[in-house]
């Protein structure tokens, strides 16, 4: 389990294809710490380790992870979010955040506001289980953040200037496809919902 509390960021150095399989060669400050068969959240998305060398280490993304994730669309020198697995003794600083992405959506405007930065995002989906909450969590690119002016397929954020210059959100332009991961307790919420509807 996650919290959605950036450690730190990791760059892409190298991508190898192994069928329909992609393995991403990653530096970052983390790797020294890091073992093989430790999970890692990468943009919100909880890879494996496979391997550790020095400054460096790899993840494998299956088939499956890059279609439903921006991972697909990385390249050498792109930069990601990284947080590895909450400690039990460790504080719960975001929320409860899976490392399973539901879908990615596209950032429409990004807006400066004195320091500060307000990020628009929509996304298309039937799935009552994947809305937002007025005020409520969700998770971009692994960062857990508090929407607003939720509709039923977009959302906005204020980034503040830490989480902006220490996450790759400063990094974003509009048209760019972010990960996306929906509160699981709202998720649970909607489908007991949809359950006594349908019964």
């Amino acid at each position: 389990m996650f919290t959605g509390i950036i450690e730190s960021t990791g760059e892409v150095i190298n991508i190898i294809k192994e069928g329909s399989n992609q393995h991403f060669e990653i530096r970052s400050h983390l790797a020294s710490e890091l073992k093989v068969d430790q999970s890692v959240c990468h943009n919100g998305v909880c890879l494996t380790v496979t391997e550790v060398s020095g400054d460096t280490y790899r993840v494998t993304a299956i088939d499956e992870t890059l279609k439903r994730s921006n991972l697909g669309t990385l390249v050498v020198g792109s930069k990601l979010n990284l947080e590895r697995c909450m400690p039990a003794h460790g504080r719960f600083d975001g929320h409860i955040v899976q490392g399973h992405v539901d879908l990615t959506a596209s950032c429409t405007q990004i807006s400066e506001q004195e320091g500060s930065w307000l990020f628009d995002f929509t996304y298309e989906t039937s799935n009552p289980e994947y809305l937002t909450v007025e005020k409520g969590s969700v998770t971009i690119n692994g960062v857990s953040l508090t929407c607003f002016n939720s509709t039923e397929n977009s959302f906005r954020v204020a980034i503040i200037p830490y989480t902006y210059e220490h996450t790759n959100f400063h990094q974003l332009k509009v048209g760019d496809q972010v990960n996306l991961e929906f509160d699981i307790i709202g998720k649970y919420i909607s489908k007991i919902i949809s359950r006594q509807n349908f019964h």
